[in-house]
Parts: structure tokens; sequence; C-alpha cells
């Protein structure tokens, strides 16, 4: 494999078609596409500042580097890549891309990060700030997260997280097929219009959690005092609650089960009363 280091490149794609090459402390200082249409790399202990620096690359591992604001969009159409140890402050990162892997990974503007990844591996990434990462994406396994970032996990398929700290609004819309073990889910309108979804030992926080949903299942879930509402028209629910929830309203069928049940509310006009609501 090929050796480039102790470099600075800027314009644009200084650096177009390389294959087989390992880079080494290098700066991209400005331009655009600085790596571009390259296959089988190697970066580590680099620094990226210019704009679209990493796209259509095949084959590559990034460790030690850092991508500054101004690397907007930076790795985009990029297959089986693997990052690790690396610090991103730009945003509109991986879009459209197939097997990646992250590992201890801070994303400082997580703003439409993660858009149409088919094949996504995460361990200890931290996601700060912006909207809407994980948009469209499949196939994704999570364990270690810690995220502040909006609207996180729309539109998602195929998804498995386990010990996650989420603050957020609207997750989990429109999803399909997700399970979650021991997080934290804090946010308004949990889940909402997705269907198959299994929670498993996590607390849940926020308004009008678990609506309009086909299929959800809870397994030692607890729930802050401020879950109002929950359930709204949705069906074949299996949920498994320790200690209190304060409001259940218009469940469409299903068991509900918890230590302590506030106020269920059925409006006049809702699908159904088939829903079973016990207390232990």
């Amino acid at each position: 494999m090929k050796i480039i280091k102790n470099k600075n490149y800027g314009g644009e794609r200084p650096l177009f078609g390389i294959q087989d090459t390992r880079l080494e402390n290098i700066i991209i200082t400005d331009g655009e596409s600085g790596i571009k249409s390259c296959r089988n790399l190697e970066c580590d202990n680099s620094k990226f500042y210019g704009k679209y620096p990493w796209w259509h690359v095949d084959g590559s591992v990034i460790t030690h580097c850092y991508f500054a604001p101004e690397s907007r969009s930076a790795i985009w159409y990029s297959d089986n890549m693997q990052m690790k140890d690396c610090v991103i402050d730009g945003p509109k990162f991986f879009r459209e891309m197939h097997n990646l892997e992250l590992e201890n990974v801070k994303i400082n503007d997580a703003d439409e990060t993660f858009w149409k990844v088919d094949g996504l591996k995460l361990k200890n990434v931290e996601l700060h700030e912006g909207t809407y990462p994980f948009m469209f994406s499949t196939d994704i396994y999570v364990d270690g997260l810690k995220s502040d970032a909006k609207y996180v996990f729309q539109y998602c398929r195929n998804v498995e997280i386990h010990h996650a700290d989420i603050l957020t609004k609207d997750s989990f819309w429109e999803c399909e097929n997700v399970v979650v073990y021991d997080s934290s889910l804090n946010g308004e309108y949990l889940a909402w219009h997705s269907k198959n979804v299994k929670l498993v030992r996590c607390h849940i926080s926020g308004e009008q959690p678990l609506c309009y949903m086909d299929g959800i299942t809870l397994k030692d879930c607890t729930f802050d005092a401020a879950c109002d509402r929950a359930f709204e028209d949705s069906r074949n629910i299996q949920a498994e609650i320790k200690g209190a929830i304060t409001e259940i309203k218009n469940p469409v069928n299903g068991r509900i089960v918890a230590d302590e049940v506030g106020k269920i509310t059925y409006d006049e006009f809702a699908k159904g009363h088939d829903c079973t609501i016990e207390t232990r």
C-alpha cells in the first residue's frame, strides 16, 4: 500500500482517483472534493477543512481524524467504511452509503446526518445539535449512543439499539421493526405511526408517547409522570409496565399491565374498546 504523509492539499480534487493508499497526517485546507472516486484507502491523524472531501470512495478506514465545520457534506456515496476515534464538527455527513461502522465518534453538528445508509453500526457515538439524523436508513445496530439532536430515527427500518440516552422530539416516527434495550427515551411524541416496535427495560419521558402505532411491545419499561395520553389509536399492544403510567387514551386493542394506572380515557368516537388494562 502506498503511503502519503505530512502533506497539505487544496483546490479542486487534488487526490482524485487514488487507490490502495494510506494517508497519514494530511490536511485538506480548502476547495472541494479533495478525495473523490477512490478505492481502498486508510487515513489517520488528518484534518479536513474543504467541502465534500470524501465522496465515492469504496473501502476506507478513517482513524483519529478531525472534520471542521467547513467540511459540510463531507462523506457521501462511500461504501464499506470504518471510522474510529474521530471528531466531526460539520453538518450533513454520511449520505447514501452501504456498510458504515463508527466507534468512539463525536458528531457536534448532527444536522441531516446518516441519510439513506443501508447497514449502519454505531458503538459509543455522540450526536449533538441538528435535526433529522438517520432519515430513511435501514439495518441499523447501535450499542452506546448519546444524542440531543432533534427528530432522530424517522422512516427507518430494522433497527436494534442498546444503551442509548436520547433527548429529542418526534423520534422513531414512521419506523418499522425497531427494538430498543436498556435505554432512556426522552421527548414528545415517541414512535408515532410506527410498526413492530419493542422496548425492553427502557425509561420513557415526554408527552403522548406510542400513539397511532401497529404492534408495540413493552417489557419492564418505566414511564415518567409527564407521559400523558399514551397509546392513542394504537393497536396490537402488549405492554408490561413497571411502576405507574399517568394516562392511557383510546388504545384500540391488546393488553396493558402496570403497577398503577392513573387516568383511562375513551373519547366518544374512539376506534374500539378491546384493549385490556390491568393493575398488578
